[in-house]
């Protein structure tokens, strides 16, 4: 059996990396859950849950990815933990893509295209403007 290498560097996958991803994981998917219970979406309507969790989502990766740039050094294990894991485990496109089949299904295929189309858009608009505001926080905190 190989290792699998990562990375231009190419250093194996470690142990505490794959767990720091699987815990995140499972923090970012019951929290993604949680919200998905608390606000369901009918059968045929828009599913604003689906849609708000990757939106905030995208601007929470923007936010931590600059912050973990600027960091000197960033722990080894926060871009696997929050990154990859709850951030990846929140943010649920496999969600969007059934989302956007069952409201086909329902006959709302008109509604299924602009689902297919606004959510990617609106996800790397928010990760676009986490980035912008996190930057412009760092900048301002830097002259203090």
């Amino acid at each position: 059996m190989s290792v699998r290498r990562s990375g231009a560097g190419g250093s194996p996958y470690r142990p505490s990396v794959l767990a720091a991803v699987a815990v995140g994981g499972v923090l970012g998917a019951e929290a993604r859950f949680g919200l998905g219970m608390l606000f369901p979406s009918p059968p045929g309507a828009w599913p604003w849950t689906t849609f708000w969790i990757n939106v905030s989502g995208c601007v929470l990766i923007g936010v931590l990815l600059t912050l973990l740039a600027v960091a000197r050094p960033p722990h080894p294990l926060l871009r696997p933990l929050l990154g990859v894991g709850v951030l990846g485990g929140y943010t649920t496109f496999s969600a969007w893509a059934v989302d956007s089949v069952g409201l086909a299904v329902a006959g709302r295929s008109g509604t299924a295209l602009l689902h297919v189309l606004v959510t990617p858009v609106a996800a790397v608009l928010a990760c676009a403007a986490g980035v912008a505001a996190t930057r412009r926080l760092v900048r301002r905190g830097g002259r203090a």
